[in-house]
């Protein structure tokens, strides 16, 4: 089985896409369009993609991808894996925290270090990956250069680590999710769901399909309403955390909430708790 992931080896996606595919062919992509095309195409059969950090929330270029339209496919989620993210400062051998003048990373880790870069004095410049980051570096040959990598990636390339756990939040943590191509299945053991809402025209809709679905036994985890097909025009992913099956599904979605245009469901996978 072909597993694709977005960046380099040794970047915290191919770090997940390892500790749950060990056995795999692991294939690595430029950005999120171009691994998404890849499974849409069947030039691998699973992606591991992250959708969530504890520090910055939803990574919104995976998160509106997944929703099917008239030119893609549809996706669902198989499986949720966390991956606590522990940025660390690397460099050329021989250069100082003194000398680094720029960091090259991911724009999600700048961001997860936003605070303590500042505090360095450092100008920030995005890269597409963690572990590409890590490759320039490398290539540049520039001892006021760093990139925020995970511990290990510093090391393939030459690097020497200058500091560790360069943080805002010493919980920093990603949530991943596999996908595939297909409609979602629900299995015993499946207790969390993500799903698709949009809202009635009605006053308080939102609220009142929130609290139907409480009622009818969902607890809700997470909400982001996100811009949906026309101008002005918003569809909200929630996760819900319910009891085990699909018959425990079935009876939170199971008909609509009366306030609820229409309701998709993007898989059920059993929850991970760290």
């Amino acid at each position: 089985m072909k597993i694709g992931y977005q960046g380099e080896p040794h970047s915290y996606s191919h770090q997940a896409s390892t500790e749950l595919f060990p056995d795999e062919d692991l294939i690595g992509f430029r950005g999120f369009a171009s691994a998404f095309d890849s499974l849409e195409r069947g030039d691998v059969d699973r992606l591991v993609v992250p959708v969530e950090n504890s520090t910055t929330g939803s990574i919104l270029p995976v998160l509106d991808r997944l929703p099917a339209d008239d030119s893609h496919a549809h996706f669902s989620i198989l499986a949720e894996h966390l991956v606590e993210v522990r940025h660390t400062l690397h460099a050329l051998p021989g250069a100082t925290l003194d000398d680094i003048r720029q960091v090259r990373s991911h724009p999600q880790a700048l961001a997860q270090a936003e605070v303590a870069l500042l505090d360095m004095g450092v100008e920030v410049v995005p890269a597409f990956d963690t572990a590409g980051a890590v490759r320039q570096v490398a290539e540049a040959g520039d001892p006021s250069i760093a990139a925020l990598a995970p511990p290990k990636a510093g090391a393939a390339h030459g690097l020497v680590v200058l500091k560790e756990d360069v943080l805002d939040r010493s919980h920093n943590t990603t949530r991943f999710v596999v996908v595939h191509v297909g409609e979602p299945e629900v299995n015993e053991g499946d207790d969390k769901t993500t799903i698709v809402v949009t809202f009635a025209h009605t006053p308080g809709s939102l609220a009142l399909v929130l609290t139907e679905l409480g009622l009818r036994g969902a607890n809700l985890t997470r909400i982001e309403s996100r811009p949906a097909g026309e101008a002005w025009s918003y569809r909200s992913f929630i996760d819900l955390v319910h009891e085990p099956g699909p018959a425990a599904l079935a009876r939170i979605l199971e008909p609509p909430p009366r306030s609820a245009a229409s309701v998709l469901n993007l898989g059920s996978y059993k929850a991970v708790v760290k």
